[in-house]
């Protein structure tokens, strides 16, 4: 258990950079009209495909581990203390 608490932190390190990344790496679809409420782009209908799909997918799935990770942080903490 005290190699999982002292682990941890580095691990959320990890995700966090690799979740920031994948983030930055997405194309964004919107402009400063969509931003704002405006819809500069018509009804046009995007699907991602290729890497920006995994870039997506990566996204989705390193923030629910970082929650979890951030969750279990907590609880490790509380019942050592």
């Amino acid at each position: 258990m005290n190699l999982v608490v002292k682990t941890l932190p580095y691990a959320q390190i990890i995700l966090s950079v690799i979740l920031v990344t994948a983030i930055m790496l997405q194309q964004s679809g919107a402009g400063l009209g969509g931003a704002l409420g405006g819809d500069d782009t018509g009804s046009f209908h995007h699907t991602r495909r290729g890497f920006e799909k995994f870039l997506f997918y990566l996204s989705i799935v390193c923030g629910i581990l970082f929650a979890l990770f951030a969750l279990l942080s907590i609880v490790l903490i509380k019942t050592n203390s």
